[in-house]
């Protein structure tokens, strides 16, 4: 597969020197853009695909009628990790 290029992106000096100055030794600018790139393209699918599960938790509650108070959801935790801390 040929690479392709990313356009251009243009930046005030002072962002461009805090970059290079907390680059790695072995890493360059092109490098640090690219692996920035990789973890933002994978955080935003894991914000869709949570997002896509609270939508279908939602569509699931209003179907079913059945809903939880945050109060009684964080009770169960707390008792979850007590019991957890106990082991």
């Amino acid at each position: 597969m040929k690479s392709a290029t990313i356009p251009a992106l243009r930046v005030e000096p002072k962002l461009r020197q805090a970059v290079e100055q907390s680059l790695n030794s072995d890493e360059t600018l092109s490098s640090f853009t690219e692996q920035a790139l990789r973890e933002q393209i994978k955080r935003r699918k894991i914000q869709g695909e949570f997002i896509a599960r609270g939508m279908e938790s939602r569509d699931k509650a209003r179907q079913s009628g059945e809903y939880y108070s945050a109060e009684d959801v964080l009770s169960g935790l707390d008792a979850m990790l007590a019991k957890a801390e106990k082991s």
